[in-house]
């Protein structure tokens, strides 16, 4: 109800930040920030996890978040991504990214954090995917001064027990995630940012971006992970 009553009165609401922050917690999850978020206009990039991740990282940002266009379908949840903002893409409508650019230009020309998970699905939180740099051709060049900053969300040793990758259905990963005993650190590691103008085009972006964040993982990999360069 507050939120409806700051939308209802046209000034940004602070509620959607503080109810993510509030659901990490009640599923268990503990975040910690490493780094310092860019307190100016900011597109974040991140390695993509779990469901936790956009509670963990929109609670501490205030981010929103391109989502691919089911999610405005499900029941509750598609609501709630609404009210954050969250910009829906279609995965299936090549014809249709011109218009998904544009809105997500349009989007960025206010001052709310954007954040994307390139990899476009989930992973299992020890090794990147491949970025998809398709929606990067809004930053060449971006609508305002816009910095990118990648950030590896990282989970530790907890990461094989929670990661939603594969075929596993969407009811079941919640069920195990629920059931597991004890706390789930989230660790949001902001690296360094960059300014997008200085690199050529869209790959070149996602490539450096993909780097940082490989980097980082590499460094923070649990004792008992391989260490074979699969990052």
């Amino acid at each position: 109800m507050p939120h409806l009553l700051w939308r209802l009165l046209r000034r940004p609401s602070p509620w959607p930040r503080r109810f993510l922050a509030l659901a990490a917690r009640s599923v268990g999850a503990r975040v910690e920030v490493t780094g310092k978020p860019v307190s100016s206009d900011l597109f974040l990039i991140a390695n993509h996890v779990s469901w936790v991740d956009i509670l963990a990282l929109g609670g501490a940002t205030g981010t929103a978040f391109v989502a691919h266009d089911g999610i405005a379908r499900w029941p509750v949840f598609g609501w709630l991504a609404a009210q954050n903002n969250t910009l829906f893409v279609s995965r299936e409508r090549r014809g249709g990214l011109n218009t998904q650019i544009d809105a997500l230009r349009t989007a960025m020309a206010g001052h709310q954090p954007v954040a994307l998970f390139p990899e476009g699905t989930t992973g299992d939180g020890r090794a990147l995917l491949t970025f998809k740099p398709t929606l990067l051709a809004v930053l060449l060049p971006p609508p305002r001064n816009v910095m990118i900053q990648p950030v590896h969300i990282d989970y530790g040793p907890a990461a094989p027990d929670i990661a939603w990758h594969g075929d596993e259905p969407a009811g079941s990963n919640v069920k195990r995630l629920l059931e597991r005993r004890g706390r789930l650190v989230v660790t949001l590691r902001f690296l360094e940012p960059f300014d997008p103008s200085g690199y050529g085009d869209r790959k070149a972006i996602a490539a450096i971006a993909r780097d940082h964040i490989a980097a980082s993982m590499t460094a923070h990999l649990p004792p008992s992970a391989p260490r074979d360069g699969t990052v």
